[in-house]
């Protein structure tokens, strides 16, 4: 069921890529200003992650805004409910995968302070389950984000 017009303004982009791959700052930068920001890292109280992010993506294109799925979101089974929610609301589903070797990722990440870093073991185990984002899975337009340098 179709519960927006078939508006070509109105998407979803889902990130793809490992942690301390850059994809918040690529939000940030390039995103901020026309897109939601929907991210499991900013609900540290949410029982049911999920569940919240659907609740925000649905919000955002109720009112016909735009939204950043800005998770590592590694595999076609967790992208696929979102996409299947985009799709209801008519959006324009787009992958963005942010290519990162892991080495970069951790060192990356060992510049992170306080929650924000996560345990190397998460960007392994993410690196070992990615599968990069395919149109088979439904998406409109699948974009390749350059790594990002690391900077020391």
């Amino acid at each position: 069921m179709n519960l927006l017009c078939n508006d070509p303004s109105v998407e979803v982009i889902i990130f793809v890529g490992l942690q301390a791959a850059g994809k918040s700052t690529y939000y940030h930068t390039h995103l901020a200003a026309t897109h939601v920001h929907v991210s499991k890292d900013r609900m540290k109280n949410a029982r049911n992650r999920d569940a919240r992010q659907n609740e925000m993506i649905i919000e955002a294109l109720s009112s016909g805004r735009s939204v950043v799925v800005d998770n590592t979101n590694p595999t076609p089974f967790v992208r696929a409910p979102v996409i299947a929610l985009a799709r209801r609301f008519g959006a324009r589903v787009v992958a963005y995968h942010f290519e990162t070797e892991v080495k970069d990722a951790v060192a990356r990440n060992r510049l992170r302070e306080g929650r924000a870093r996560v345990p190397d073991i998460a960007i392994y185990r993410t690196s070992k389950q990615l599968v990069p984002p395919s149109f088979a899975e439904g998406f409109d337009e699948v974009r390749v984000i350059a790594p990002l340098p690391v900077v020391s």
